[in-house]
């Protein structure tokens, strides 16, 4: 059986053994999410509360514990409706969910952007700083009695971005790699485009029965539609990076390289785009550099070799 969950209407739910799908608001389209929740005889967690369990918060599962794949404003919404409970994110993310300060550092972005951007952090996102929150490091388990939940550090969208893989069910939680196809997002300060690689790779080696993303997609059941999936999606930065080196036939600076966009579409109304734009294809430029493919022939500004 072949699934896709993006057409199911919102606040469905999906049991998957020990494992149910709370879907978000449009198969999980930003700003809402597909959280996991995970039962076992002793305990149970929850994965990457989103919005969308806010607006369950009336009929919550029981929660022994919160775990978040990343320390981004979608993946933590729901977090504070756990209050009572630990929350765990990798060690390199958790400094994020200490310290509102820490967690704009995640992103990157410079006032006056930043300032707005922490007051929709903090309201729309429900952010509470947890400095009692607590670090996990790849490979950790998380025994709850007849399931479990194994740690497998994924970075690249964030440095501390992790998979989860639960048993029995083999189902593999990848977190923002979405498989959309906006393709992968490495644009925060943060973020690193060739970890995110190396992740992709990762994911493409470990079979799983169900593979579970927070947006978008939602659940696939078939492997061949997963690598399908995955292989198109990696292909997103190999297309930019080629439509990246048609553009510097001529030479441009990096913010003229930012104005005419790689990542988001012309005309898309988004506030930080020219940052991301920025630190998104400067990591492709300083590789391509590093390749012979592009140097710099005048103080900030970059040239296709020939």
């Amino acid at each position: 059986m072949k699934s896709d969950s993006h057409k199911k209407a919102a606040l469905e739910e999906r049991k998957i053994g020990a494992v149910t799908v709370f879907f978000g608001a449009q198969g999980g389209k930003y700003p809402d999410g597909n959280s996991l929740w995970v039962e076992g005889r002793d305990e149970s967690l929850i994965i990457d509360p989103s919005l969308g369990m806010v607006a369950r918060r009336d009929r919550l599962p029981h929660v022994d514990r919160v775990l978040n794949s990343h320390c981004h404003e979608d993946h933590i919404a729901g977090n504070h409706l756990f209050p009572d409970v630990p929350w765990h994110l990798h060690e390199a993310d958790l400094p994020g969910i200490q310290a509102i300060e820490n967690m704009m550092a995640i992103y990157g972005f410079t006032a006056p952007i930043q300032a707005a951007f922490e007051k929709v952090v903090v309201d729309r996102f429900h952010y509470q700083p947890n400095p009692d929150a607590k670090p996990f490091r790849d490979g950790d388990v998380f025994e709850l009695g007849g399931a479990r939940v194994r740690v497998i550090h994924s970075p690249g969208h964030t440095r501390g971005h992790s998979f989860f893989w639960t048993e029995p069910d083999e189902v593999l939680y990848l977190g923002d790699v979405d498989l959309s196809s906006f393709g992968p997002y490495y644009g925060d300060a943060w973020s690193d485009l060739e970890d995110f690689e190396r992740t992709l790779e990762l994911a493409r080696e470990i079979p799983a029965r169900h593979y579970a993303t927070f947006h978008h997609i939602g659940v696939i059941d078939d492997r061949q539609t997963f690598l399908d999936r995955i292989d198109r999606y990696a292909e997103v930065i190999r297309s930019r990076e080629a439509r990246l080196l048609e553009y510097l036939a001529q030479p441009h600076s990096l913010d003229e390289i930012a104005e005419h966009r790689f990542v988001y579409r012309q005309g898309d109304d988004v506030a930080f785009a020219a940052p991301v734009e920025a630190r998104s294809m400067g990591q492709h430029i300083e590789r391509l550099i590093a390749a012979g493919q592009v140097s710099q022939v005048e103080s900030g500004r970059y040239l296709a070799v020939s």
